[in-house]
């Protein structure tokens, strides 16, 4: 598996897992919607994830929970361009990602200084998406979701999930390879179009999907995976958070999408500790 991804000012390197910070713009996500609409209040978030840490920030601007429609795409772009603009004067250093499945978002975010594209469908939800990668040429995030956001929580099924999540990814990396493109980035989706008992397969199986040969990103930041099974609620799932991406990073996971973040790089440095340490 490749150590380093190229993006387009420098190197990502991936030998040391790293935090991707969230910045949602959006009013409705599921944790922190509303919280960061004002310039302020995205400043001081910027700040934040990257004072505490974070290499990438990854910032959003429409809801993917379960039951949310799409904002339009003009309103997506205007709210993703001025986040991009904040970021770059308050936290230069930062690696942008932009969390879209919008080939045209997409496009204009790289444009204006974003730096990796993070796509929930994989290209399934833009016909024009994987060719609009190619062309961009920076670092793709591609995620499996089972169905769309308004309706992938709606009994979803799978005859053995594993497998067909790595079919999904196989042929989605044989297009993009069979075009010269490799910088990959893999996600498996944990609570898109999964129920509880598949995702914890799929931390279960998560040294699985590095026979793909390119890194893995875990996202189960305060999911429903975690606040439904423990019976608590959202606020109170920082500490099952910190135990599935520790089991994440046990399993050799480079990147972890977190809302929190001075624990996920606590948990990092530990579990790295504890594994130099062997």
């Amino acid at each position: 598996m490749s150590k380093t991804i190229k993006n387009t000012s420098n190197l990502i390197d991936f030998s040391t897992p790293c935090v991707m910070g969230v910045l949602n713009l959006t009013e409705d996500s599921f944790f922190d919607g509303g919280k960061y609409i004002s310039r302020i209040q995205i400043q001081n978030r910027v700040k934040e994830i990257y004072l505490e840490g974070a290499k990438i920030i990854d910032i959003g601007a429409c809801s993917s929970k379960p039951g949310s429609k799409p904002i339009e795409e003009n309103k997506e772009i205007d709210k993703l361009l001025e986040a991009i603009k904040i970021i770059k004067e308050t936290s230069p250093n930062l690696i942008i990602s932009v969390d879209t499945f919008r080939a045209n978002v997409a496009r204009e975010c790289i444009k204006h200084g974003a730096h990796i594209i993070n796509d929930i469908s994989a290209g399934e939800l833009d016909s024009k998406m994987l060719e609009t990668i190619v062309e961009l040429n920076v670092p793709y995030v591609m995620m499996h979701m089972q169905g769309k956001p308004l309706d992938m929580q709606k009994n979803p099924q799978y005859a053995n999930i594993i497998d067909e999540i790595i079919k999904f990814f196989e042929k989605k990396i044989l297009l993009l390879n069979e075009k010269g493109f490799k910088k990959i980035i893999i996600d498996p989706g944990l609570g898109f179009g999964k129920n509880i008992q598949h995702n914890y397969q799929i931390v279960n199986n998560i040294e699985e999907f590095h026979t793909l040969g390119y890194p893995l990103l875990i996202g189960a930041s305060r999911k429903s995976m975690i606040y439904k099974l423990l019976d608590i609620s959202v606020v109170e799932a920082l500490n099952g958070t910190t135990i599935i991406n520790t089991i994440a990073l046990l399993k050799k996971t480079s990147i972890l999408r977190v809302h929190d973040i001075k624990e996920a790089v606590e948990c990092i440095k530990l579990t790295e500790m504890t594994l130099k340490s062997r």
